[in-house]
């Protein structure tokens, strides 16, 4: 091990390496709540000292865990017994923003916050647009295929992606895509590695294809009676053709978990809340809200607010933004999913997830994008009670088993990381699981790359609330 910080040393100088225990601690953990220290922390600034990091670590068999800035929510950044932490924090440059062609191209360190205020600078925005855009990294979109509310109309990281330059677990540096929104030479290497959770190489560089930032964008917020009423609404908006690029939901748990705070102005009766936004053409915007307007009212219609002004907008938000806090501060532990059913099949999935609460006796509130029929399930427990553990750890497994008979899937954009490992096979048939187990392989034949992450543990994971 000594003969492997040596070298790295050597390649970083020690301003960018540290293997101090209490400095490496903070990289051990991510937003799953798992911690485990790795044996140190390299810090890259260029592609070259990626790919000669990789060889040094194939060479003493040491695996790497990439990391971004630790958002993610399923332990995808959480070292692996023995592993060095590679964090790409301090390779953060955008290297170019090429407006004619309406490309950028950037580091992997670099923010998804900064990166949209360069591109509105001239104009343009990169679609991804996670909860935590102020401090989640490019790379962290990528690695889990990142998207966002404006995923309805604008899709997710892969869709705005044109290539990248990686470094695989040999060290060889691999350039997949182009610079083109048309291509079709060789296989589509860059789609597979984005959501690949690191696990097939270390992204180095990204071309990201770049969206207009619309003339116009207005935001309406829509209070119902129950979710029965807001899910008839959420099926005459998915009928128009207007340009939503928000769709939103909150159900009748999170809507009583918030609406009495200091600043959310709701009725009183509310029990479902879509926000939705629209953008386009500043000619077209009365109109389509106009129509938008009727699409969200029926007799189950409580109000349908419009915002008409940024600081209007900002306040129809504040409900949904108040939420994940208000979710902090009532339950010791919560268990963060985020899982996919086809947005017909949304109504039956609340309501199996409603008697799935009872049965269990755990609370569950959810909430998330309707339009793309991506549910947050937040089950709400306390690890530090007797049984409860086992408890949540049942009810999660029969949430998982309705998705999956709904024809949905387990994870949106959290990823599998060390959390749902177990689930895989549930989802993916054996013949197409052994097909990604060896095309791991081929990209990483010494299982280097955020070893036991995706597929089945080879070992114990690290501790965590939710295991």
């Amino acid at each position: 091990m000594q003969a492997l910080l040596t070298e790295l040393a050597s390649l970083l100088g020690n301003d960018d390496l540290l293997t101090e225990p209490a400095d490496c601690w903070p990289y051990g953990c991510d937003n799953s709540r798992r911690q485990l220290s790795p044996i140190a922390v390299a810090f890259a600034r260029e592609h070259a000292q990626v790919a000669e990091i990789v060889r040094s670590c194939a060479r003493h068999g040491v695996a790497i865990t990439a990391r971004g800035r630790g958002t993610g929510t399923a332990g995808a950044a959480v070292p692996a017994p023995g592993a060095l932490c590679l964090s790409f924090e301090r390779m953060n440059r955008i290297i170019d923003i090429i407006p004619g062609d309406r490309i950028a191209i950037v580091q992997p360190g670099v923010m998804n916050g900064e990166l949209q205020s360069a591109c509105a600078a001239h104009g343009l925005f990169w679609p991804p647009d996670p909860s935590s855009a102020a401090y989640c990294s490019v790379g962290g979109n990528l690695a889990c295929n990142a998207a966002g509310p404006r995923a309805i109309r604008y899709g997710t990281a892969r869709e705005n992606t044109l290539g990248l330059l990686a470094v695989s677990g040999t060290g060889d540096s691999l350039r997949t895509g182009c610079y083109t929104s048309k291509g079709v030479v060789g296989y589509d290497l860059t789609r597979l590695v984005i959501g690949s959770e690191g696990t097939l190489a270390l992204i180095t560089e990204a071309t990201l294809k770049l969206c207009n930032i619309p003339e116009a964008r207005h935001t309406l917020r829509a209070a119902f009676v129950d979710f029965a009423a807001a899910a008839r609404a959420l099926t005459r908006v998915m009928a128009t053709p207007l340009g939503v690029s928000a769709l939103e939901f909150m159900d009748r748990h999170a809507v009583a978990l918030i609406k009495d705070l200091p600043g959310i102005d709701l009725p009183a009766r509310a029990g479902a809340l879509l926000i939705v936004e629209l953008d386009g053409p500043r000619s077209a915007m009365q109109s389509e809200v106009a129509a938008l307007r009727r699409a969200l009212t029926d007799d189950g219609t409580l109000e349908v607010r419009v915002a008409r002004s940024d600081t209007q907008r900002e306040e129809l938000w504040a409900a949904r933004k108040a939420l994940s806090p208000a979710l902090r501060n009532i339950a010791p532990d919560k268990i963060n999913e985020d899982v996919v059913v086809p947005v017909s099949k949304m109504p039956k999935l609340l309501e199996i997830l409603d008697s799935l609460a009872t049965r269990h006796g755990i609370t569950m509130v959810n909430f998330g994008h309707a339009g793309n029929g991506n549910i947050h399930v937040n089950l709400l427990t306390d690890f530090g009670r007797a049984g409860e553990r086992d408890k949540a750890r049942k009810c999660l497994a029969q949430v998982f088993e309705a998705v999956l008979l709904l024809q949905g899937t387990l994870s949106g954009e959290h990823g599998i990381g060390y959390d749902k490992r177990e689930f895989l096979g549930l989802e993916i048939e054996p013949a197409a699981l052994a097909l990604m187990k060896k095309i791991k392989q081929q990209f990483d034949p010494a299982g280097i790359l955020n070893p036991d992450k995706l597929f089945v543990p080879t070992q114990s994971p690290p501790a965590s609330p939710a295991n």
